[in-house]
């Protein structure tokens, strides 16, 4: 998975869910993401426990991402017509309701072999993919399936990334939106480590 940083996406057409229910039978990653930044996210299987949670929190997120002009994208390995069914299902009754974003079918598994996430060839692993507005793969994180991922943290690094494309500064352990770069040079390094190094 290293080789992915830097590189290309993947890319895919396959069926996919969309945000108003209706079923794209040939969903192009590369074409969605067109001049945007997006997040691809896998969960393991559709109607379990932690993926759940995990889905409505990039949901109700969605208006973070949406400023930030990145869309977002889940993937398993459930067929369309699962994911459907568990978009109709209630919240309270173990399902997720509507979503602001695609639900990609990778029934042959292919997704999940490209990047890296396939767990005993059987479902995805908890990867999350930040992908740049040149189709290339910036940050990814990969839980395994007891852990949930943080939202919180996927936005802050999208934040990151917009900040040093901006700015052309790195951004140091802990940065956070509105806090301070670090010019990428031994006396950038220098002052801010004098300025802010008793705080990390």
């Amino acid at each position: 998975m290293q080789a992915l940083i830097g590189h290309p996406a993947p890319d895919f057409t396959v069926p996919a869910v969309m945000p108003d229910n209706s079923i794209d039978e040939k969903f192009h990653l590369r074409s969605y993401l067109e001049g945007h930044y997006g997040i691809v996210f896998f969960y393991p299987l559709d109607f379990t426990f932690v993926c759940p949670s995990e889905i409505l929190a990039f949901d109700h997120r969605h208006g973070e991402f949406a400023k930030r002009d990145t869309r977002v994208i889940a993937v398993s390995v459930d067929s369309q017509f699962t994911h459907l069914a568990w978009k109709n299902t209630p919240v309270n009754k173990g399902g997720i309701g509507n979503l602001h974003y695609p639900m990609v079918a990778d029934l042959n598994k292919n997704i999940g072999r490209a990047y890296g996430v396939l767990h005993d060839d059987a479902v995805a692993l908890r990867g999350t993919f930040l992908i740049d507005r040149d189709f290339k793969i910036r940050h990814f994180v990969v839980n395994d399936l007891p852990l949930g991922r943080n939202v919180d943290e996927t936005i802050r690094m999208v934040d990151a990334l917009q900040f040093f494309e901006k700015h052309g500064e790195v951004c140091p352990a802990g940065w956070e939106k509105g806090k301070p770069g670090m010019k990428a040079s031994a006396s950038g390094v220098a002052d801010y480590l004098a300025q802010h190094g008793s705080n990390l």
